[in-house]
């Protein structure tokens, strides 16, 4: 059975949990780490040729000059938004709502694929605090803010520490993912290889199915990129990870279609033909 076959029977079967990066925003035309970085920098003052930091150290800094990341996250709320219809159009969101995944993670701040639910008029629960965890309806597929949601700045994982403690990996959501993954096929979509917090979480996932002896009745896990590197593959493939790939001439096209092939390899239908807009 092709990879690709072995993804869709668990999407099919409800045992596929779906955990979509920023390429999924970046799709309908949100902005990426490098504009929050430039933005930053303009706010605080800071010429543009002066340093390398990751945006999460910047975030650091910006909580540390203003005394909370507040008017950031307000920034962030109102330049990450895109209107209705602009989710409406997007077939990668269609695409996504229609599988029907029983549970998407998300490290997107965003509430795009809330809104595509919404859109579909299907019921859905969002996750992003404790308290929600508490009060999820079981019977209702999940959306959890992995990083956080622009409806609590309190929940938010943007600045450097935010991630260090993130790291810890024993923070509330981070022990529902494990309880949710541990058993479930994985699928990364909009994703960067290069992520550490992305790459830490699937090698613990590998190490404690590993540790366990019993690595042999783990569930498939697939991370799909636009493009083959070799290097990362090989890398990822010893965790336990498969790697999928679709040619196309951008990222969102090349999503686009591995969302399709995936949807009609699950309904047993012809693949369509499709373009990003």
């Amino acid at each position: 059975m092709s990879s690709l076959a072995k993804l869709a029977e668990a999407v099919r079967t409800k045992r596929a949990i779906l955990f979509a990066g920023a390429g999924v925003s970046m799709s309908i035309g949100l902005p990426s780490w490098a504009e929050l970085v430039d933005h930053m920098k303009r706010d605080l003052g800071i010429p543009d040729l002066v340093g390398n930091w990751t945006y999460q150290t910047l975030a650091e800094y910006y909580r540390l000059q203003h005394g909370s990341i507040g008017p950031l996250r307000s920034w962030m709320d109102r330049t990450w938004s895109v209107s209705a219809d602009r989710v409406r159009q997007s077939r990668i969101h269609d695409l996504i709502v229609e599988l029907d995944f029983p549970i998407i993670y998300t490290t997107n701040y965003d509430n795009n694929l809330e809104l595509a639910y919404q859109l579909h008029q299907k019921p859905f629960v969002k996750v992003a605090n404790t308290s929600d965890i508490v009060n999820a309806d079981a019977g209702l597929p999940q959306i959890v803010k992995f990083h956080g949601d622009f409806d609590d700045d309190e929940s938010l994982v943007i600045a450097e520490t935010d991630y260090f403690k993130r790291l810890a990996f024993e923070s509330p959501l981070d022990i529902k993912f494990k309880s949710d993954a541990f058993g479930r096929t994985l699928l990364f979509v909009g994703y960067s290889m290069s992520d550490l917090n992305i790459r830490l979480t699937l090698f613990r996932l590998w190490q404690t199915w590993r540790d366990s002896g019993r690595e042999r009745d783990r569930p498939a896990s697939f991370v799909f990129t636009a493009k083959a590197d070799p290097v990362q593959d090989a890398v990822l493939e010893n965790w336990g990870i498969s790697v999928l790939h679709q040619p196309a001439d951008d990222p969102a096209e090349s999503m686009l279609l591995f969302l399709s092939n995936l949807k009609s390899a699950v309904s047993g239908t012809e693949p369509e033909i499709l373009r990003v807009s």
